[in-house]
């Protein structure tokens, strides 16, 4: 696929997924190949790769002598990363948040758990440079520089917990954090609290101490479901 095609087919994906996870196009609303095709100026073999994209994600289903029907948001996959950075650019963004961070305090703490029983030496340490770069970057508004350590924290966290299903979350957490950041749903800098219970997180693991390390990433979780409550109510 050359440059152009990519853009083309990058431009007519994101539309038409912000214009179904937003509902502009209720459930069971027919896009037609032929009128997608005339208006976004793009040629049909673009089409039919942007609904295959669309069809991966459960987001619509190609019937014969139908067309390409908009399926249930019951049905979509919404662990998807694409998914989810959609839901959370469009009015929804709130309860897309929040139950995305519900989602994030049921699983990381128990990861945390995990992991101060499991991560390699080298997982530490990685934990621990993650951690002091939070710190680094807590003030002076580096939003972006501090969500590449912040990112970077829990996708670690994740993986040292040894658990596979966990470890795939790594996205999910991922999409969740950069919304946040992105869609300004945030303090100008984090809250100190939250950025020193990330270095007791890392020293937890590092100590081997499962207990402690569950129980402050809990309290991560929920600090962060209340920090919602005032920025996304």
């Amino acid at each position: 696929m050359t440059t152009q095609a990519r853009g083309l087919h990058t431009h007519v994906l994101d539309s038409l997924g912000l214009a179904i996870t937003a509902g502009e196009y209720p459930p069971g609303s027919v896009l037609r190949s032929d009128e997608l095709a005339q208006r976004f100026d793009v040629s049909r073999t673009v089409v039919r790769e942007v609904v295959r994209v669309l069809e991966s994600m459960d987001l619509v289903e190609s019937r014969r002598r139908v067309g390409v029907t908009v399926k249930p948001a019951e049905q979509w996959n919404v662990y998807d990363p694409q998914v989810i950075r959609w839901r959370l650019a469009g009015a929804d963004r709130p309860r897309q948040l929040r139950s995305l961070t519900v989602l994030r305090s049921a699983v990381e703490p128990v990861a945390a758990g995990l992991a101060a029983l499991r991560a390699t030496p080298a997982q530490c340490a990685d934990l621990t440079e993650q951690a002091l770069g939070m710190v680094a970057t807590s003030r002076g508004r580096q939003l972006e520089a501090y969500l590449v350590h912040d990112v970077a924290f829990h996708r670690i966290v994740l993986n040292a917990s040894g658990n596979e299903m966990f470890a795939r979350l790594g996205d999910v957490v991922a999409e969740v954090l950069t919304g946040r950041t992105h869609h300004q749903v945030m303090f100008p800098d984090p809250d100190p609290a939250a950025v020193t219970l990330h270095v007791r997180v890392a020293e937890a693991v590092r100590g081997r101490d499962a207990a402690e390390a569950e129980r402050l990433t809990r309290e991560i979780a929920v600090g962060a479901l209340q920090e919602l409550d005032v920025l996304a109510p």
